[in-house]
């Protein structure tokens, strides 16, 4: 297949993956709907070699450090140390997927697809990566597939669980509203601005200078100084998390811009290869594995949301949240930004019955769904991952 008709069928898939996603308001993820149009497709009418033919599994590889890079911009860290009981019980709700898998699932699925089950369920895309570059390096193509699965399907576990939990949450806090306990300012934060460095060490850019050109340098750049920061320590810290570390630095500090790569519009062609790279396993997924993979993946999803369940309960007692809101803010691994907006949206506006009301339910549950969305995905998985694939 030429490398740009290849490129149109996974252009036309991923499309019809958002379609669907817009139309059931994320219930069926982009990646779900994609992964599962890829692997029947696989089977029956799409060339394995759809994703060589495309040539993009190289641009894939090379966009992942720019990609972590550009995730370092996009939260500050004084939001997270304003949210930091939130923070507290994401990242014990990430600690609670890698010793459950680690320790309870190891000894029922193995240890292999135990431990490269805990980067996809405790967080996103990166961190699965991840995993499937340590997997298929040791030419372990069904742990490969199972981790690319997990993926697939943790937002179908993940959103009813968050959505349960915050709905229990917004009506209690609905009545609290209507007896006049709390009040529209009452517990919020003063918003940082995000385009202002917390360390004013680099000048800032000015505007017209703030090209796509020039904001992708500076991305790259940094990616590479992490790169080469982690040839420095003999890979004693994964390169992929010193790219997370390296942008959050030089965001906090003024040389990279708040959310870069959306200045650069250049986010959707970051995303288009790195997708093909999370997907680059199932042509190898034959129907015989899969069947096999079944019983794996049902006990890595129960033995993870038991061991969320109990680690939120715990934590959240800890920080006087409520269980429910504990629990949606521990499955947020599961399924990250824009599924963090999407749920918090719909269930304070399904709660709320007034304007009033609504505004007040979102002004307490979003923020929380935000920051913890960020914190399991963006930070606490990928640094989970980078220490589990060195024992795959």
């Amino acid at each position: 297949m030429e490398a740009l008709t290849a490129v149109l069928v996974i252009a036309v898939i991923f499309a019809i993956g958002d379609f669907v996603a817009s139309k059931t308001k994320a219930i069926c993820s982009m990646i779900f709907v994609s992964g599962l149009i890829f692997l029947v497709g696989f089977w029956y009418f799409i060339p394995k070699t759809l994703f060589a033919d495309s040539q993009l599994i190289q641009v894939g590889i090379l966009s992942i450090p720019i990609l972590l890079v550009y995730m370092g911009t996009l939260m500050k860290l004084k939001d997270l140390r304003e949210e930091w009981k939130t923070v507290l019980i994401a990242f014990g709700a990430v600690v609670a997927v890698g010793i459950s898998m680690l320790i309870v699932a190891s000894p029922l699925i193995g240890k292999q697809f135990a431990i490269a089950g805990a980067g996809p369920i405790s967080g996103g895309v990166v961190a699965t990566f991840m995993v499937n570059e340590a997997a298929t390096a040791k030419g372990l193509d069904d742990v490969a597939v199972f981790a690319t699965l997990l993926l697939v399907l943790q937002t179908f576990v993940g959103l009813p669980i968050a959505s349960i939990g915050l709905s229990m949450e917004a009506k209690k806090l609905r009545a609290q509203f209507r007896a006049g306990e709390s009040g529209h300012a009452k517990g919020s934060v003063p918003a940082v601005d995000p385009e202002k460095p917390t360390w004013k060490i680099f000048p800032p850019l000015p505007k017209q200078l703030q090209t796509p050109f020039i904001l992708l340098m500076k991305t790259v750049l940094v990616g590479w100084l992490a790169f080469e920061a982690a040839k420095l320590t003999g890979g004693v810290v994964n390169k992929y998390i010193l790219c997370l570390i390296f942008g959050m630095l030089f965001y906090e500090t003024g040389f990279l811009e708040h959310k870069i790569m959306d200045k650069a519009t250049g986010t959707g062609f970051l995303l288009f290869p790195l997708m093909v790279i999370i997907f680059l396993n199932l042509p190898k997924a034959t129907p015989d594995m899969v069947l096999k993979l079944i019983s794996p993946i049902v006990i890595s999803f129960a033995i993870s949301v038991v061991g969320i369940a109990l680690f939120t309960f715990v934590l959240g007692k800890v920080c006087k949240y409520s269980w429910s809101l504990s629990m949606a803010i521990g499955v947020t691994c599961m399924f990250g930004f824009p599924g963090t907006y999407i749920v918090s949206n719909e269930v304070c506006h399904a709660i709320g019955e007034t304007s009033e009301e609504k505004e007040f339910l979102l002004s307490r549950i979003l923020p929380k769904m935000l920051v913890a969305g960020f914190t399991t995905v963006t930070i606490a998985s990928v640094v989970l991952a980078g220490v589990l694939v060195k024992y795959i």
